[in-house]
C-alpha cells in the first residue's frame, strides 16, 4: 500500500512537455502528479548552482517550502562535447528568456556549424525530491548521443528534434512515447528515484 505522505507529488515545472512524461515515468507510485500550474504557484526560484544536480536541489527544497505536497524537481539539459558542454545548465535560456524552442535549436545548429568540431553530446538529467524544506532523495541520468545537421522528428519538446539517439537511429522527436520513457535520461533518472524509495521503503512501488 503506498505511504500517504506521497499521494500526491508536485513536479516543480510549467513545462507542459516535461509533466506529462513526469505523469507516465513516475506511474508506477500510483501517485497523483501536479505541475506548479496545479497548485497555483506562480513564484519563480533563480537557477543559481553550478550543475544540474545543484540547481535541482534549490528548487526542489525551495518549492517544498511553499507547496503542500512532497515536491520533485529537476534540472536537465544539453551537453555538446564541441561546444565546451553548453549550452548545459543554461539549456533552456540559450537563446535568451523569451525564446522558443525552434529558437534555441536554431542557435545551436548554427554554433556547431561554426565550431568545425564533433556532434557528440548527451543530454542529462537531475532529480531531487523534497518534503517541507527538507531534501529526501536525489539522481541522475544521462543519454548519449549526437546533434543532427537538421531538425528530424515531431514528437517531444526542446532539443529532441536535433538529438539523435544512435541505438535506435532516430532523433527523440522520433521515438514513440514508449520508447523515449525507456531510453531517455528523465527516464532513467526516475527509474534510479524510484529505486531508491522502495529500498528507503518510502512508498512501495505497485507492480
Amino acid at each position: 500500500m503506498q505511504n500517504a505522505d506521497f499521494h500526491t507529488i508536485v513536479v516543480a515545472s510549467r513545462n507542459t512537455g516535461k509533466v506529462h512524461e513526469f505523469r507516465n515515468l513516475l506511474a508506477p507510485l500510483g501517485s497523483r502528479i501536479l505541475s506548479l500550474n496545479d497548485i497555483s504557484l506562480d513564484v519563480e526560484l533563480d537557477e543559481t548552482g553550478n550543475g544540474f544536480g545543484e540547481n535541482a536541489r534549490l528548487k526542489a527544497i525551495g518549492y517544498s517550502r511553499l507547496a503542500p505536497f512532497p515536491v520533485l524537481a529537476d534540472d536537465s539539459g544539453l551537453e555538446v562535447e564541441a561546444l565546451g558542454r553548453r549550452p548545459g545548465i543554461h539549456s533552456a535560456r540559450y537563446a535568451g528568456p523569451h525564446a522558443s524552442d525552434s529558437d534555441r535549436v536554431r542557435k545551436l545548429l548554427e554554433e556547431l556549424k561554426e565550431s568545425g568540431g564533433g556532434r557528440d553530446a548527451r543530454f542529462v538529467c537531475a532529480l531531487a525530491l523534497a518534503r517541507e524544506g527538507s531534501l529526501l532523495l536525489e539522481s541522475q541520468g544521462t543519454c548519449s548521443g549526437i546533434i543532427t545537421m537538421e531538425p528530424r522528428g515531431t514528437n517531444g519538446f526542446g532539443y529532441d528534434p536535433v538529438f539523435l539517439f544512435p541505438e535506435l537511429n532516430k532523433t527523440f522527436a522520433e521515438l514513440s512515447e514508449f520508447e523515449k520513457n525507456l531510453h531517455s535520461h528523465r527516464a532513467r533518472a526516475v527509474a534510479s528515484l524510484l529505486d531508491q524509495l522502495q529500498k528507503l521503503s518510502l512508498v512501495n512501488c505497485q507492480s
